[in-house]
């Protein structure tokens, strides 16, 4: 009997599994999904429309070709790409009904859904970086961060989350997936893919945890860092009013990080003591954590940022001087 058993575990240790593809189960218990997803198509449209006119805005005004606009250009990008890696994909496999998506193809939307989100940390980082040095350094701030600079800091914290999440992604062909190919999220998921395989799936856990912390939270404890800074800086400064300008270049980048990382730490908080939530609040949460930022960014920005204000009303100026004329 041993013997036999023995047989038949290095039989099933010797077999690997590849499937063909995962079948994206979705909300489970929750009523009328199709109503929600009609809800992520818009939101999809009003980010598209939203940071392409902070994108074309900041293209087309000279003055805003500085450190901070490039940065904030760079932001609405990533905004742009994140929702386009998630929404269409899932508007696609809840409203048309393709739940099942091939392998290669659930490859390849985990790698981008998951760069994205991280790449999203990383924006709000550079721009924390970006008011640091303005408000810090502001006799030096012209030196210290050049335009040239900011491309190149641009650059390495696109770089940083690629190479981590291509790392990750890349351990999951090694796993066999001969238990279930049912993915308990609303997207081709790295947690909920991994989880499924009878292989050892050590190395995946530990990329997981990694990915967390370096591009989520070190980026967190960098953005709290600079704002220790900038209050000390502020409280050097003489005048209340002067204190209160300088404070004010900071409050639309503050609600991002807010708007951002609220939802993202209550996640991670609710995993790590171990509180059971269910699919359907966990899809929920995060996809409207993944979803509303990206639309939130460029509008918040527009309406508290008075160079953009300035920009889009001398476009309506000239519009109406040239119907007059």
């Amino acid at each position: 009997m041993d013997t036999q058993v023995g047989t038949t575990a290095s039989v099933q240790n010797a077999t690997f599994v590849r499937p063909v593809g995962f079948y994206i189960r979705g909300f489970i218990a929750l009523q009328h999904t199709d109503y929600y997803f009609i809800f992520l198509s818009i939101i999809y449209i009003a980010t598209l429309l939203a940071n392409f006119l902070i994108m074309s805005i900041i293209w087309f005004a000279d003055s805003l070709h500085t450190p901070k606009y490039f940065a904030i250009f760079s932001l609405a990008v990533v905004d742009v790409s994140y929702s386009t890696a998630l929404i269409p994909k899932s508007i696609d496999a809840f409203l048309f009904n393709a739940r099942f998506v091939f392998y290669d193809t659930c490859l390849t939307q985990m790698f981008f859904v998951h760069y994205f989100s991280s790449m999203e940390s990383f924006a709000l980082s550079v721009l924390a970086y970006d008011r640091l040095i303005a408000i810090c350094f502001p006799l030096r701030s012209n030196t210290l961060n050049s335009n040239t600079k900011m491309v190149l800091v641009i650059i390495v914290s696109w770089a940083i989350p690629f190479i981590v999440v291509t790392i990750m992604v890349a351990l999951i062909p090694r796993l066999s997936f001969c238990k279930s190919t049912i993915i308990n999220s609303y997207f081709c998921d790295h947690g909920p893919v991994f989880k499924n395989t009878c292989s050892d799936y050590s190395a995946n856990w530990f990329m997981a945890a990694f990915y967390i912390v370096v591009l989520f939270f070190l980026p967190l404890a960098f953005i709290m860092l600079s704002y220790v800074c900038i209050i000390f800086a502020l409280l050097k400064i003489a005048s209340a009013e002067g204190r209160r300008k300088a404070f004010k270049t900071c409050t639309s980048h503050l609600t991002l990080v807010a708007v951002f990382y609220i939802p993202l730490l209550v996640t991670y908080i609710i995993a790590w003591v171990n509180v059971t939530i269910d699919t359907d609040t966990r899809i929920l949460n995060t996809s409207l954590s993944a979803t509303i930022p990206p639309l939130l960014n460029p509008i918040i920005y527009t309406l508290k940022t008075e160079e953009i204000m300035e920009q889009i009303k001398k476009y309506f100026r000239n519009r109406t001087i040239n119907t007059v004329s």
